[in-house]
């Protein structure tokens, strides 16, 4: 469900005027089929977000590509995309016209806001902590900030300290997190993302050797040409979880008041 050399991979069928961009690992994107399991993983944690921001001003920091503004913007009263990468941000203002973009860096950008949204991106930065500071300053007293990382207990390779992203300055353990969050806000409700339908099955499949079992059938290529893009958000299931098997979960969600 993930690619060996993702540079080969670029947006398909993009509107016109848009330019496609490169899938290169440091960010997802819609339209690589290839690369359907990462955005649909996280498209479900800004689905679920969306509803939990209805009428209010929100800010999607580091928005990458843009889909997750987009997401936002449908029940959001205004939604402001903040994007450093030059390609993303221009890329991202042609798509989607109804979300407003600013070429910034995360750690400056400043706009009176009710939520922030900050998903996949703070295993990235340097000071986190100095970071959270400035969110919540942005949403004041009665704002929400939502913050998603990868658990490195799923997303490392057994046995491994982390993972070989080569852009992830610290991968989080779920009590990690949950401490960091906790030294920036007052008030901070965990949540885990887990595997569920057919890629639940999936992942039991895997468990009884579904890998030795389509590498011998030589169907390898065609299952997974198949299962990839098959992949929908309802594969995943977003839900507070106890600590226990907050270690089991994917991605760690967090919802954060001042």
């Amino acid at each position: 469900m993930s690619t060996d050399n993702e540079t080969l991979y670029v947006q398909r069928d993009q509107p016109a005027g848009v330019p496609p961009l490169s899938l290169t690992g440091e960010r997802t994107l819609p339209d690589v089929p290839e690369e359907n399991y990462w955005y649909r993983r996280h498209l479900v944690v800004y689905e679920w977000i969306a509803a939990r921001v209805r009428g209010l001003r929100v800010i999607d920091m580091a928005s990458g590509e843009g889909y997750g503004a987009d997401v936002l913007a449908g029940s959001a009263a205004s939604v402001i995309g903040v994007e450093a990468n030059p390609e993303a941000f221009e890329h991202a203002r042609a798509r989607y016209p109804r979300v407003r973009f600013e070429r910034d860096l995360v750690e400056t950008f400043s706009a009176p806001a009710d939520a922030v949204v900050f998903l996949q991106t703070i295993e990235h930065l340097q000071d986190p902590g100095g970071t959270l500071d400035h969110f919540a300053g942005l949403v004041g007293e009665r704002g929400t900030v939502f913050l998603s990382t990868p658990n490195v207990l799923t997303l490392a390779p057994k046995g491994a300290e982390r993972s070989d992203n080569p852009w992830h300055v610290h991968e989080y353990r779920p009590e990690e997190f949950e401490q960091l969050c906790r030294a920036h806000f007052s008030h901070v409700e965990m949540h885990g993302l887990f595997h569920a339908r057919k890629l639940r099955a999936h992942e039991l499949a895997l468990r009884l050797g579904w890998d030795r079992a389509h590498a011998a059938l030589g169907v390898t290529r065609r299952f997974y040409d198949w299962f990839t893009p098959a992949i929908d958000v309802r594969d995943f299931a977003l839900r507070a979880a106890p600590q226990a098997d907050m270690r089991r979960a994917l991605d760690l969600i967090a919802v954060c008041r001042p």
